[in-house]
């Protein structure tokens, strides 16, 4: 068998993104998978317009439109008040013909992105164990066996396999609540008249996050470091009735606690090998920003990279690689804490100055640039 010109590690969103950027360029791509199967939780459920239009470039958005939501507004929200502000999206027409978010769980895209990959080379079952990277070429250590590459793509995760077989630091922090995530079978329009498709509620105490996705409403409430993982899921029917009083125990039909950080790899080039997604920067969920930027790894270093297997400069590929760090730096990892040092903030003065933004297009969508990932995509040398 002849060595596979790239390995990308990991189907999900990105690394399959990354996959079918090289495979429309006519550049040869296997993907190692850990999983038997594509993964089937909900995760990520939030598509920016910039992503859109990337996804409608690779031939898999129609589909996805049609599975999602059209979120053209999303809301800032009182704890157990009303309404502070509305954005509107729309004001982004002249910069995206998507000037809206898509509410769909990114497990619906995956399958897509499987299937516009037609014949390639995807193998599931594949743990990768570790690798040894020379000047010309890459060989990954699998648990079938190694699998030799010129270029690696490592797209496998927080917990990256690539990532630890370089060595590389994954310096950060953890923030000192974890985060419990419930999707909930209830109409919470109904139950919470006037509310957006998105909506962040601030509260001193404690805030929380209310989406939804084509089958759910989500809840993501802040919870407790160090308490007893059975302890905070007996207690959530309870937490959830004090978001909205349904007169009965709200139908909830799963709910997830994980820990939150905030960590990026020192660079996402390493010779032969490079870091997209999660393997290379983790951030909290606040503002949708983890997966929409992993996708713009994978698409704009998926590309320099081919222009550099039909003989570009490898110089282009440092560009990239360096401007995507610094995107995950300045930008996502900045936009996604400020957003959540705001929704536990109590200050009166951020409040009014949510208001004066919705009511002002040009403010808005200035704004509305960075929040989407608009503002992010410019590569600078």
């Amino acid at each position: 068998m002849s060595t596979p010109t790239v390995v990308v590690v990991g189907a999900g969103p990105v690394g399959l993104t990354a996959a079918l950027t090289l495979a429309r360029r006519g550049i040869g791509v296997t993907v190692l998978e850990q999983g038997t199967e594509l993964a089937t939780e909900s995760r990520a459920s939030t598509f920016h317009p910039p992503t859109l239009e990337m996804l409608r470039d690779l031939g898999v958005l129609d589909p996805l439109l049609h599975r999602g939501i059209v979120a053209s507004t999303f809301q800032y929200r009182e704890r157990g008040g009303g309404e502070i502000a509305t954005l509107d999206l729309t004001v982004l027409a002249a910069d995206t013909p998507f000037p809206f978010r898509v509410q769909c769980e990114q497990s619906k895209l995956t399958p897509l992105l499987l299937d516009a990959l037609g014949a390639a080379d995807v193998r599931f079952g594949y743990r990768v164990d570790g690798l040894l990277s020379t000047d010309d070429a890459v060989v990954l250590r699998t648990a079938k066996g190694p699998v030799r590459a010129n270029w690696v793509i490592g797209a496998d995760g927080a917990h990256s396999a690539v990532r630890h077989g370089l060595g590389v630091e994954f310096g950060g922090s953890t923030y000192p609540e974890r985060f419990l995530v419930a999707s909930v079978e209830e109409d919470l329009a109904q139950a919470l008249p006037g509310i957006a498709p998105i909506n962040y509620v601030f509260d001193p105490a404690e805030w929380l996050v209310l989406l939804r996705t084509p089958e759910h409403w989500r809840v993501l409430l802040p919870t407790p470091a160090d308490s007893d993982d059975d302890l905070e899921l007996r207690r959530l029917p309870e937490r959830l009735t004090a978001v909205a009083d349904l007169g009965r125990p709200w139908q909830i039909a799963h709910a997830t606690l994980y820990r939150v950080h905030q960590r990026v790899a020192g660079r996402f080039r390493h010779g032969r090998v490079l870091l997209i997604g999660d393997a290379a920067h983790v951030n909290n969920p606040l503002g949708g920003l983890g997966m929409n930027s992993g996708i713009h790894d994978a698409v704009q270093l998926a590309s320099a990279l081919a222009d550099v297997v039909e003989g570009g400069p490898e110089a282009r590929l440092d560009e990239v690689a360096a401007h995507r760090h610094r995107v995950a730096v300045d930008h996502v990892q900045r936009t996604s804490h400020d957003n959540w040092n705001r929704l536990r903030g109590d200050a009166a003065s951020h409040r009014e100055q949510l208001r004066e933004l919705a009511a002002d297009p040009v403010a808005a969508r200035t704004y509305l640039r960075r929040a989407c990932l608009l503002d992010s995509l410019e590569i600078r040398p």
